[in-house]
């Protein structure tokens, strides 16, 4: 089965939490605090494999999360980094944030791309040591990894695409021109996936070919398989348009080539000006006294596209064919890349906006706010010393007496980003 396109979720571990430690050793009384920082947690990795040619991995597996750094050790020690999830997509995948389509990477060349990086480590309580405070019994935790929901997109890294009508010869052509063995049969789509194949000219001198499965009009909205796999010629240079001039079909030529062309401008402005090839195929069932090749010659060659005529089942001038497509080729710019329009940070987000919402809710007063919740998530509330920073955070930001001006009693209970307790004047 051929996947091109899937959304996955993608999650980078946590930083591991600083730890509370102090120093034992036999004769050395008062050694003082020496807990280690908590490690880093593991990224998420993009890999291009170049053994991989479709997404279908990912039908079955649609979560990725990267393992969380370990908590720091006594002695000063660093606590372990987490182990990085590496991810293995075909080259030409594109990597999109779901929220807003944009793409973050284009998976094209060689270099491994972190798209989600793990959260730090938190301090050990050997930071917090002052001389007024000596034996400090808290830690900081560590900070949490990046969350996306992404799209994986994947756009095939061909230069030249093969375009047409079903059954007007593209996969014949393949088979003949390269080591690729699409399936070729007698019916329309037969061919249900883009295939690619190796085109040599000479010693150093070659390019890619896809054929993509026919288009049909009405395919930039929808109809037909042309919609699915049009997103595979994007990135072409050049586009070798196959027309059977025989009409075997029952089709004219002339509407075949107006009809495609049409279609690849509905779904891209950009690729109906992409430098064409028109091939007039099966030249060798052509019936006597049919004017078809002269009126598609001359309604090609209108639009400003290079004309030829081959049959590709006899072998009748496709050598001639590869050699004017690797000439064109060498006139043409080289593959696209996409530039990235997201970029993801470096780490977690910390929030600056400090706004801060209170509610009642069945009784309990539930204070939220994205400052709110990264302050709960920096402290350890079952160390007294903490418990006091905390308290005086929220009385600093004046969370008490808004909550006083809202009525709140003794012992009523209070919800601040998940953690209850009952209020005490």
């Amino acid at each position: 089965m051929f996947v091109d396109l899937v959304k996955i979720k993608i999650k980078s571990g946590k930083g591991g939490d600083g730890r509370v430690s102090f120093h034992r050793e036999k004769y050395i009384a008062a050694g003082g605090p020496d807990g280690g920082d908590g490690g880093r947690g593991g990224n998420v990795v993009f890999k291009v494999d170049d053994n991989l040619s479709t997404l279908l991995d990912f039908r079955m597996k649609r979560k990725y999360i990267a393992e969380d750094g370990e908590m720091g050790g006594t002695k000063k020690s660093f606590g372990k980094t987490g182990k990085d999830i590496v991810i293995r997509v075909p080259r030409g995948t594109l990597i999109k944030d779901a929220d807003t389509g944009l793409l973050i990477h284009d998976m094209s060349g060689d270099e491994p791309f972190i798209a989600a990086h793990g959260g730090r480590g938190g301090w050990g309580n050997t930071h917090f040591a002052t001389p007024t405070r000596q034996a400090p019994r808290f830690a900081k935790p560590g900070l949490p990894g990046q969350e996306f929901n992404i799209i994986l997109e994947l756009k095939l890294i061909a230069d030249v695409g093969l375009v047409g009508f079903p059954n007007v010869g593209k996969s014949t052509l393949l088979s003949v021109v390269s080591a690729a063995r699409p399936k070729i049969a007698n019916y329309h789509f037969t061919t249900l996936s883009p295939n690619l194949g190796v085109v040599y000219i000479d010693e150093g001198a070659s390019f890619v070919m896809a054929d993509i499965p026919g288009i049909i009009e009405g395919a930039a909205e929808g109809a037909g398989l042309g919609h699915d796999f049009l997103r595979h010629i994007d990135r072409c240079r050049l586009l070798v348009h196959i027309i059977d001039v025989a009409g075997s079909e029952g089709r004219d030529p002339v509407e075949d080539l107006e009809a495609i062309n049409a279609e690849l401008g509905g779904y891209s402005a950009e690729l109906a000006k992409r430098p064409q090839i028109v091939v007039a195929n099966k030249v060798d069932i052509l019936e006597e006294g049919s004017d078809n090749l002269e009126r598609l010659k001359a309604a090609a060659e209108a639009k400003g596209f290079i004309f030829t005529s081959i049959s590709a089942a006899a072998m009748q001038g496709v050598q001639d064919l590869m050699r004017l497509v690797y000439s064109e080729l060498q006139k043409l710019p080289p593959i696209a890349y996409y530039e990235p329009e997201y970029v993801v940070p470096a780490e977690a987000e910390v929030p600056t906006d400090r706004e801060i919402n209170i509610e009642v809710v069945d009784g309990v007063y539930v204070v939220s706010g994205a400052w709110i919740d990264k302050i709960v998530g920096s402290v350890f509330l079952d160390e007294y010393e903490s418990r006091m920073y905390f308290e005086r955070i929220l009385r600093k930001a004046g969370v008490f007496d808004r909550l006083e001006a809202m009525g709140i009693e003794d012992h009523d209970l209070v919800n601040v980003a998940g953690v209850e307790f009952e209020y005490i004047y």
